[in-house]
């Protein structure tokens, strides 16, 4: 009896033995699939940054009932070769590259001329009080929430589009009021 008791305890033994190592191996394989998962979605990221001439980074508008609002981001540029943004299009109103600059004393918002340099291996920001994305004449209110499509044009021609989210903005104390942005009478 003893002799036919200590092979049972042995052969159970051995059973379980081998089903925690196949169910170890079994969670390493699924460990391993998920492995190899998690590094393709951070692999395509980069692919797609890489795909875009910019990073864009916290882009977003302040939100406006109508009229005029305004778009900020920081810009990197990872490439060896500075970057000229030219041109900026949305689907809810015409759009500008504006600058705060000095005139006569006071500070004023204005089209920027030659548009936006990001320099090689450097970032750019469009921010409220300086360079920013002039959204003119509105089609809808632009409501905190709201995601909008913006499209930047470089000066070789080349596109490139980013979401930025509406949120609320009484920073800079900035009015988008008509008028900012027009030409000087002549």
């Amino acid at each position: 009896m003893p002799s036919t008791t200590s092979r049972r305890i042995p052969r159970t033994a051995a059973l379980i033995g081998a089903a925690v190592l196949a169910a170890s191996v079994a969670a390493c394989g699924s460990a391993d699939a998920t492995s190899t998962a998690t590094p393709s979605a951070p692999s395509s990221a980069p692919a797609s940054a890489a795909a875009g001439v910019l990073t864009v980074r916290d882009p977003w508008v302040k939100a406006a009932d109508k009229g005029m609002t305004a778009a900020f981001a920081t810009l990197a540029n990872d490439g060896d070769t500075d970057v000229t943004i030219t041109g900026v299009t949305t689907d809810v109103s015409r759009a500008e590259i504006h600058e705060m600059a000095m005139t006569d004393g006071k500070m004023a918002m204005r089209q920027k001329q030659g548009g936006v340099v990001v320099a090689a291996r450097s970032q750019a920001a469009l921010e409220p009080g300086g360079d920013h994305l002039m959204l003119m004449d509105l089609t809808r209110p632009v409501r905190p929430g709201d995601q909008l499509d913006i499209t930047l044009t470089f000066a070789d021609g080349r596109t490139q589009t980013f979401t930025a989210v509406a949120k609320p903005f009484t920073g800079a104390q900035e009015t988008y009021a008509p008028g900012h942005g027009a030409s000087p009478a002549s």
